[in-house]
């Protein structure tokens, strides 16, 4: 480049003719600048008569007894690409394309919090400088991390690979200092690489200065960026970038993560605790550290030479989450209208500590566990044999529509006590609406239900079956009130159906005979000549889904639905007008009237016409 040297040697191929012994080694630079910072540190005592240490050693020694004491999220940073958990799609591309020298000039890391983002924007930049620990090695997937480039990467001090946070650089300005300096080749490094973490903080116009160096870089400089909300990086932006989406981090692989850092840190802990400190952590390794980092200062120390020990019972009680033995009592109280132990399970679980809120949720994280088992998929979902046994017994009792319904109503009542100013009460009235709702059916079986029972209904009166043929034989209707009602149901069923017409003319006009099963024989009026035996025959097919034998026939006919209607209408006028006070008014007014209810609102609205 034009503001370059003109012959650019990279330091790691110099120093032909310099006596490399008269170098000093990086540790001892570290400890020269500590010692020029801080003054100097005292080194060990070494006895009389023992080996010589080297200065390296000592300074090393001097430094880790000087070092603070580190949460585990940074202690146990990943450093290679095997130790990133949970993301080998995005591992897998980044080796071929190295192995292939098909390296873009952008990468674009997101996803949710904590699952790695920064630290594989790092992985990056050391694996692309990496020059191996013989000083001969170019980019690999596998940094060596012994070499000075590894390290000083590693330790955040490499000057060329420079970390920005765009939350608090987020102007024009402070773009244009990297668009300035991409010009100048690499100090000590293959490449010289830009990591801005929170990209989407940076304004539009910032986005737009940086917008032709992103797209046309030179050739020794790569842009790493990390956003968590890719949603609000610029189109132009992101067609410029090799985007890796890091997926959540399965719940098992951290909890088996966790159970190594254990180890490593000397602390015992027991499997349902890390269970629930990888459930707790939603999918990303910092906020599970972070809680173990919690649980551990919160745990006893009763183990052997004072061994600290992390329990099921004290990460509960740390976060606040209901007992899974209550969670399964409570759960079975509501299976089985127990309201009384129901209440009482609630008031215990307040009593310990946990919230409503948290006790709503446990509930639905039961009820979706119950639904994953009925799928086949959660058999391993229990930690402990006694809730693997709960979790199968109750996928086998509860319907798949059952188990839908409770999940809805839970989740009314999570919000209902999110939004309630006593949450405490909330819960209760939910869990008892939920209690009393589960004695119900659902609406499904509610239908089935009434369908059967209007298909029994038709049957019951004169359905049999003869002995020779095994076929329904057409016997009379012992109670003609019987009859008309299972005659009235199925005219229900065919106004159901959209056949208004044939609906009327059955009950104005069909007066039954016999009516049994897939069998009716009827007559009509004199004055009623019209012939109907298909319609009907059709439309009662329609109506019940049988095929119905239907025919005109001679005999004792019970009255059609119209004729009993206006029998029982004009027998209903005559109780009235025998009813004593009825009499005495008619004689008291000679020529008055009875008039029922809609005749009298029709002559009224004639009244205020005229």
């Amino acid at each position: 480049m034009g503001d370059s040297p003109d012959e650019d040697t990279p330091p790691w191929l110099s120093g032909e003719g310099e006596d490399e012994a008269s170098q000093p080694s990086a540790a001892e630079l570290e400890a020269a600048g500590q010692s020029a910072l801080f003054g100097d540190i005292p080194a060990p005592s070494v006895p009389v008569g023992a080996a010589s240490v080297p200065a390296a050693k000592l300074a090393q020694t001097a430094d880790s007894a000087a070092q603070p004491y580190r949460v585990l999220a940074r202690k146990y940073r990943p450093q290679t690409f095997s130790q990133l958990l949970g993301q080998e799609p995005m591992v897998r591309t980044l080796a071929n394309a190295i192995a292939r020298d098909r390296l873009a000039h952008a990468f674009l890391m997101t996803g949710v919090r904590g699952v790695g983002k920064t630290s594989t924007a790092r992985l990056i930049a050391k694996a692309l400088n990496c020059i191996g620990p013989d000083g001969q090695g170019g980019p690999t997937i596998d940094p060596c991390g012994q070499c000075e480039p590894c390290r000083a990467i590693a330790e955040g001090r490499h000057i060329d690979v420079i970390e920005m946070d765009a939350a608090s650089n987020t102007g024009v300005d402070d773009v244009r200092e990297i668009i300035e300096a991409v010009r100048y080749a690499a100090v000590s490094a293959r490449f010289k690489i830009y990591i801005i973490d929170e990209v989407h903080m940076l304004s539009r116009n910032a986005f737009n200065a940086l917008l032709k160096t992103l797209e046309e870089p030179p050739p020794h400089v790569k842009f790493l960026f990390a956003t968590t909300e890719v949603d609000k990086l610029p189109v132009t932006v992101l067609s410029r970038c090799q985007r890796f989406d890091l997926r959540r981090i399965p719940a098992a692989l951290l909890a088996e993560h966790f159970g190594r850092i254990c180890t490593a840190e000397g602390v015992w802990a027991e499997a349902e605790a890390l269970a629930m400190i990888a459930s707790a952590a939603e999918g990303s390794a910092r906020d599970g550290l972070s809680i173990l980092d919690q649980a551990i200062a919160h745990a006893d120390m009763d183990g052997g030479e004072g061994q600290t020990q992390v329990t099921a019972a004290k990460v509960r009680e740390m976060l606040g989450l209901a007992d899974k033995g209550a969670q399964r009592r409570l759960f079975a109280c509501l299976l089985n209208a127990d309201p009384a132990g129901l209440l009482d399970a609630v008031e215990d679980q307040f009593a310990l500590g946990v919230e409503p809120l948290a006790l709503m949720r446990a509930l639905m994280e039961l009820t979706h566990r119950v639904a994953l088992t009925q799928l086949a998929k959660g058999e391993a979902a229990g930690v402990s044999e006694e809730e693997r046994q709960a979790l199968a017994d109750w996928a086998a009792r509860l319907s798949v529509g059952q188990v839908h319904r409770l999940w809805q109503l839970l989740l009314k009542g999570h919000d209902e006590v999110r939004a309630a100013p006593d949450p405490l009460m909330a819960a209760q009235m939910a869990l008892l609406r939920v209690l009393h709702a589960a004695e119900l059916p659902d609406p499904g079986s509610l239908e089935k239900l009434l369908k059967d029972a209007a298909a029994r209904g038709v049957g019951v009166a004169g359905a049999s079956a003869t002995a020779a043929g095994n076929a329904p034989a057409a016997t009379q209707n012992a109670d003609p009130a019987d009859a008309l009602m299972e005659w009235s149901i199925l005219c229900d069923r065919v106004e159901q159906e959209g056949l208004l017409r044939v609906t009327q003319v059955m009950r104005d006009y069909v007066q039954v005979i016999e009516l049994a099963q897939g069998r009716l024989i009827f007559t009509t009026p004199a004055d009623f000549t019209d012939d109907i035996t298909a319609d009907v025959r059709d439309a009662l097919r329609r109506a019940t889904g049988e095929a119905w034998q239907v025919q005109r026939g001679s005999g004792n006919a019970l009255p059609s639905l119209r004729q009993r209607e206006l029998a029982a209408r004009a027998a209903e006028q005559a109780r009235i007008r025998n009813h004593p006070l009825v009499t005495a008014t008619l004689a008291a007014f000679p020529g008055a009237e009875l008039v029922e209810d809609g005749e009298v609102a029709e002559v009224n609205r004639y009244s205020q016409r005229r």
